[in-house]
């Protein structure tokens, strides 16, 4: 039970997504007064939300950012805010005006109203995109961004900079949080953004060659969603302000030797095809320092990628046989 969150009003844009409907579950374990989502359905839906959608603490809204009237209301009466609304890293490559639109316009109106209603805390959904290939590995967060070559790392970034503007300018107190490569339950697994680990569960399940693209060394560093979501509340219940934050698990994990523990965690002995990479990946390599999350949140993620693969599996094999027709 966490003194700041208890009778208090959070909102939080996106709350209905991957991320926001654990940190929604994470925050009820506190007793706020009330929980406001705001999210349009695009990514997020009702069946992240089983868990609470009927809880009369949760209160849901579809709408868009975007909706500047609808986006004060839902900030008016708020203490608390968790921005984590966004476009996935390829829908802004796709359509850059309507990633200003979600990612820059709407996060300035957003910090626009957190001022003009006093939020007390702002937390911040950043992401490892802003390093593009890092300098350093493990990465710590004084590595520069100047490698980024994404609109969405670019975004991201810019939030970044406007909170802490934000906060010089105005007082208001934020924490950005830079998330590495999230997986877990809930994620998305349909559609032309599909995960390469959602396409490897479906040849587990039908029994194909999982395909590798490239000799499979690219590497990313893999983080629970559920260990994602506590660091969220450690940065809203901390006395942290001003900071950026790595959220990682601070292993580095090759995208072979991810087919490797899936295979395992399925007990699978399919053997993988490799492909010629058909596209040059400029981020090779990410690898989190979490030293400051751990100094200054008391964060540390608890879940090893066997765990996390292991629920990932479960949940996804259930998810697709229930979609089964009778």
């Amino acid at each position: 039970m966490h003194k700041k969150i208890q009778n208090s009003r959070i909102l939080i844009t996106g709350g209905a997504g991957f991320i926001g409907s654990y940190l929604v579950e994470e925050l009820l374990k506190s007793s706020p007064a009330k929980i406001i989502i705001l999210d349009n359905l695009v990514r997020g839906s009702f069946e992240n939300m089983n868990s609470f959608i009927g809880n009369s603490t949760v209160e849901f809204i579809e709408g868009d950012i975007r909706d500047a009237a609808l986006l004060e209301r839902c900030i008016a009466d708020a203490d608390y805010v968790f921005h984590m609304a966004a476009l996935r890293i390829n829908a802004c490559a796709a359509n850059p005006k309507e990633g200003f639109e979600v990612m820059l316009r709407a996060t300035f109106e957003l910090a626009e109203l957190c001022v003009k209603y006093k939020v007390k805390k702002l937390i911040y959904s950043s992401s490892a995109s802003v390093y593009g290939l890092a300098q350093h590995f493990p990465t710590p967060e004084t590595d520069n961004p100047y490698d980024n070559q994404t609109f969405y790392g670019g975004a991201k970034l810019w939030g970044e900079q406007l909170f802490r503007s934000y906060k010089f300018m105005y007082g208001l107190d934020y924490v950005a949080l830079r998330y590495f490569n999230v997986y877990g339950p809930r994620m998305d697994t349909d559609g032309k953004y599909t995960e390469v680990m959602i396409r490897w569960l479906d040849c587990i399940r039908d029994g194909n060659s999982p395909l590798i693209y490239g000799d499979g060394s690219t590497s990313m560093d893999f983080v629970y969603v559920r260990d994602v979501a506590k660091a969220n509340v450690a940065a809203l219940v901390s006395e942290v302000t001003d900071q950026a934050f790595n959220v990682g698990n601070c292993e580095e994990t090759s995208l072979k030797q991810l087919l490797e523990a899936l295979l395992k965690v399925n007990k699978s002995a399919l053997i993988p095809a490799y492909r010629e990479e058909n596209t040059v990946n400029p981020v090779s390599r990410r690898l989190a320092d979490n030293r400051k999350a751990k100094e200054l949140l008391h964060f540390e993620p608890t879940f090893t990628l066997e765990e996390g693969l292991s629920e990932l599996s479960q949940w996804y094999f259930e998810k697709k046989t229930s979609a089964l027709p009778i």
